[in-house]
């Protein structure tokens, strides 16, 4: 999919905040017999967000779900979590004047209807590929990888590629870098 770019707007970007469960996962769980759940996260989106980090990036999850496997993803990848969350806009909009940006300033990428405000009010709000339709609908761009297989390494080498110019197939930017 061929989707055009203001390179002028993702050059703005210097936080990424996203949605865990079908943004970082695949949207599915497991349980075992005994009420345990695991969830299964792409390393690639790890990596990307170890090294978006290294680059000076700032990187944010806030999620609905109550479970630590939340929690403990987040921390092994060194990212400021809030989990549990219902109304994560209240939330979101603190965080982004705590680190003294605007919302211009953020790239959100969800998945759900609980993502749609998050969305709205950032620079870049980004749905992944599986996403609800009504995400889809208002989302500036739609990623090529569904939740929890490389999206966010997707948006994150999207990021480096309009601030550094590493290449990247497939993109059309409205402005000439």
């Amino acid at each position: 999919m061929e989707q055009k770019i203001d390179s002028a707007n993702w050059k703005k970007i210097k936080l990424l905040v996203f949605d865990f469960d079908g943004v970082m996962t695949d949207n599915k769980v497991i349980v075992d017999e005994n009420g345990k759940e695991s969830v299964r996260c792409d390393r690639g989106d790890g990596l990307g967000v170890e090294y978006y980090r290294k680059k000076g990036g700032k990187v944010l999850v806030i999620s609905k779900e109550k479970n630590k496997v939340v929690e403990a993803r987040c921390k092994k990848l060194g990212i400021r979590v809030f989990y549990g969350i219902d109304s994560k806009l209240d939330l979101f909009k603190q965080e982004v004047k705590k680190l003294n940006l605007t919302m211009r300033e953020v790239c959100y990428i969800g998945n759900d209807v609980n993502d749609l405000e998050c969305i709205k009010e950032v620079g870049i709000g980004v749905a992944v590929n599986d996403s609800y339709p009504e995400v889809k609908k208002i989302a500036n761009y739609i990623t090529e990888k569904k939740g929890g297989e490389g999206a966010v390494r997707e948006i994150i080498e999207l990021i480096l590629y309009v601030k550094d110019k590493h290449p990247l197939p497939n993109i059309k930017f409205i402005n000439q870098l």
